[in-house]
């Protein structure tokens, strides 16, 4: 004669302890994982494979309290479970509490296959659920503390708060680091980003900030060649996730912490691409010096000085006396002859040998450009150095 369901529900009652042991057991004769933790965590786990039984208890009793039953079982301990087992192995979990219930319940009830089969379907779809709302807070959490280690980048913040803030997010990089500014594209697709910097053996960090985009790179093999992954290759790799207008390449520097370095230069060559008309796509930031340092850059000022007006003053008066006048006569070799009281030939002789120490050509119309504003600024600083005597 078929039991009533009150009488099955008594009946279960009186067996739970039972099935708790013998799921215990199981679960340490069948999972080696379940096997090797710790004492603490195996409770934990334990907890929550009782708390299976019992919520089966109560959703048998009434089946329309199901959502929430089902999603009692995993509120026992879900932090330490989702730091101690995978979903994989926590449905493995799953498995084994099920067929322990099938084994003994199903065996002295056959009516009871139905609702172990639909609870244990149940079961897996809410494990599922916790482990992606899991997974959902984590990508919440990274990309905040993401955002966080940028704007540390772009102020400069302490070694020591970087470290940390980086090694929390994960950062694989241990070679030289790069920062590009460019616009952003809308949407910003960074799960592809990531995954071309993976496939180029490097790590990434990306913020946006308004209309820019801000990507940190970071080459994970601090023995890669650079001349064959360089950065400039890198910037070509990831050009077609930034928007519209120039991507600015901040200089390369040896580590992470020093990556503010290259992310203030990227950031302030971004400031003034647009006053260069024929500015390429992707740009070094070290490029755009002269109007760096006619926006206000100090470091872009003390560069084009320290590579350009000193190196000429202290190897010869005479060659930055004919850079000053051939660039202020507009890049006549015949009149800045005439001022100088020297032949064409003298003149063209001098602007080689400038270019031979500084590497750069007075000939070129950019070129001349950049050498002019560090003419002025070089005239600045020795006034003032005078000044001050």
């Amino acid at each position: 004669m078929a039991k009533t369901k009150q009488a099955t529900i008594d009946w279960l009652k009186s067996i739970s302890g039972d099935l708790a042991t013998t799921t215990l057991k199981r679960l340490d004769d069948l999972l080696p994982w379940y096997r090797d933790m710790p004492a603490s965590r195996r409770a934990s786990v334990g907890l929550v494979a009782q708390a299976g039984i019992t919520s089966f208890l109560a959703w048998y009793k009434d089946p329309k309290s199901q959502p929430w039953v089902a999603a009692d079982v995993f509120s026992t301990a879900p932090r330490e479970l989702l730091r101690s087992i995978s979903l994989q192995e926590t449905l493995q979990l799953i498995r084994v509490v099920v067929q322990v219930v099938e084994e003994t319940v199903v065996r002295e009830d056959e009516s009871l296959r139905e609702a172990v089969l639909l609870y244990s379907r149940e079961i897996a779809f809410s494990a599922a659920d916790v482990y992606a709302r899991a997974a959902e807070a984590r990508g919440l959490w990274d990309a905040r503390l993401e955002a966080l280690v940028v704007d540390s980048i772009l102020s400069g913040e302490s070694d020591e708060e970087l470290a940390s803030r980086i090694a929390a997010l994960g950062w694989r990089a241990q070679g030289a680091v790069c920062a590009l500014v460019g616009t952003a594209a809308e949407p910003v697709d960074q799960d592809a980003l990531r995954r071309i910097a993976r496939k180029n053996n490097a790590d990434v960090l990306i913020g946006v900030h308004g209309n820019r985009l801000i990507v940190v790179i970071g080459r994970i093999d601090p023995n890669q060649d650079a001349k064959t992954q360089t950065f400039a290759k890198l910037t070509e790799a990831l050009d077609s996730h930034f928007g519209n207008g120039a991507v600015v390449i901040g200089p390369e520097v040896a580590t992470i912490a020093e990556a503010h370095k290259s992310a203030k230069a990227a950031l302030a060559g971004f400031a003034v691409v647009k006053a260069w008309n024929k500015a390429p796509r992707r740009i070094a930031a070290d490029d755009l010096l002269a109007e760096r340092a006619l926006a206000g850059d100090m470091l872009a000022k003390a560069t084009l000085i320290e590579r350009i007006y000193r190196p000429l003053l202290t190897n010869s008066a005479e060659l930055l006396e004919t850079l000053v006048h051939y660039l202020e006569t507009g890049r006549s070799l015949e009149a800045t002859a005439r001022e100088l009281f020297v032949h064409p030939n003298t003149v063209r002789y001098r602007l080689k040998r400038i270019s031979e120490i500084i590497g750069w050509d007075a000939s070129g119309p950019r070129e001349a450009f950049v050498l002019q504003v560090s003419m002025v600024l070089g005239a600045m600083s020795e006034n003032d150095s005078k000044r001050k005597r």
